[in-house]
């Protein structure tokens, strides 16, 4: 999921960890783009396990670190951010692979180059419009023998709690890789307009880095 440390969401650390309660949620992933910010953050405050992860904006498309410790800057190139991402003892998760309607979805001919070094496939994600796209996911996942992992990639606090993996407890990275493995996706796509919301959230902080630039 997202916060505010997004440049498209204004959900702040606050509302999602209440959010995240009040649903009974005890295990979250924060994965701003570009940044690690939000989740180490979130780490200090929240009183459930956080998983500091980045969606990183490579030359050909996003890849998601898991279990991150220092922040990966975009614009490198897959098999460089994959590098990075292994060098802190991350886990390598490819989101949303087949998603025909965003922009950002890493290339497939970089996709075949970063399999053997990738960990997960997200193979469901509930932004993704059509169900079609997440079962090529699922059917990626089954076909490399690799962990598939669910996420409501929510920008707002609406869609908290919209996709998740019930899996059991774990500690460390090892111990999450194998709990993934046994774990059941939960949850369903989100309606379109959520994305509207991305949207508005990118143009308001544009507006006011912008006003403030001028100021």
């Amino acid at each position: 999921m997202h916060t505010c440390y997004s440049p498209d969401c204004t959900t702040s650390l606050k509302a999602t960890i209440d959010r995240c309660l009040k649903l009974g949620i005890n295990c979250i992933a924060v994965t701003d783009h570009n940044t690690i910010a939000g989740g180490l953050e979130m780490q200090k405050s929240a009183p459930f396990t956080v998983i500091v992860g980045e969606e990183i904006k490579t030359s050909y498309g996003e890849i998601i670190g898991l279990f991150l410790a220092e922040e990966i800057p975009p614009g490198l190139s897959p098999k460089e951010t994959v590098s990075r991402i292994k060098a802190q003892g991350g886990l390598v998760c490819i989101p949303h692979p087949f998603d025909r309607v965003r922009r950002s979805p890493l290339k497939l001919q970089m996709i075949d180059e970063i399999l053997p070094q990738t960990d997960i496939i997200e193979a469901f994600n509930s932004r993704t419009t059509f169900l079609r796209d997440s079962v090529r996911a699922q059917a990626l996942a089954r076909a490399h023998g690799l962990a598939a992992s669910a996420g409501s990639d929510a920008h707002t606090a609406y869609e908290i709690g919209h996709a998740y993996v019930e899996m059991p407890e774990f500690s460390g990275v090892d111990e999450f890789r194998q709990a993934l493995v046994q774990g059941v996706i939960v949850g369903h796509r989100s309606v379109p307009w959520v994305h509207l919301a991305s949207t508005l959230a990118k143009w308001r902080k544009r507006s006011a880095a912008s006003k403030a630039t001028s100021d």
